[in-house]
């Protein structure tokens, strides 16, 4: 019994990759749009410190976060002042023991990283940290 090719000489086995390439692409895109999803707060820059104090440091704090155009932000919620004693207080009573942790832009004044601190204390916040990113030394990656 003879096997026609069918005008073919020998038969390669080549492997596919663009099934491969379609998976890779979408846990890519998958990433990318998760990715922002997890940091918490609102993203400011933070002022730079040589030795960032570690006693302060809490599993998961509330994180009041005010940007460079002054709008502040609990968590991912944007508040204006005078609503943001409240917003505290309720998150508060909810988790009494709760830190707050307070990030502020670099390039604010210190009044006015002062008052939403004021606010949060009235508000019954018992500790108010404030977030600081740690200076790095040259070789230091």
């Amino acid at each position: 019994m003879a096997f026609a090719t069918g005008g073919k000489k020998g038969v390669k086995s080549e492997i596919n990759v663009t099934p491969l390439v379609d998976v890779v692409l979408v846990l890519l895109i998958i990433f990318m749009v998760v990715t922002p999803m997890l940091q918490r707060g609102k993203s400011v820059k933070l002022p730079v410190v040589e030795e960032p104090d570690e006693e302060h440091k809490q599993a998961d704090p509330m994180v009041v976060a005010v940007t460079a155009d002054g709008k502040v932000w609990v968590d991912k919620d944007e508040y204006d002042l005078d609503a943001l004693g409240g917003a505290i207080a309720d998150r508060l009573r909810v988790e009494p023991g709760r830190k707050v942790l307070l990030k502020g832009d670099e390039s604010l004044t210190y009044g006015d990283v002062r008052k939403v601190m004021e606010v949060a204390r009235t508000a019954g916040a018992k500790g108010v940290a404030l977030g600081v990113e740690h200076k790095k030394d040259k070789g230091e990656r």
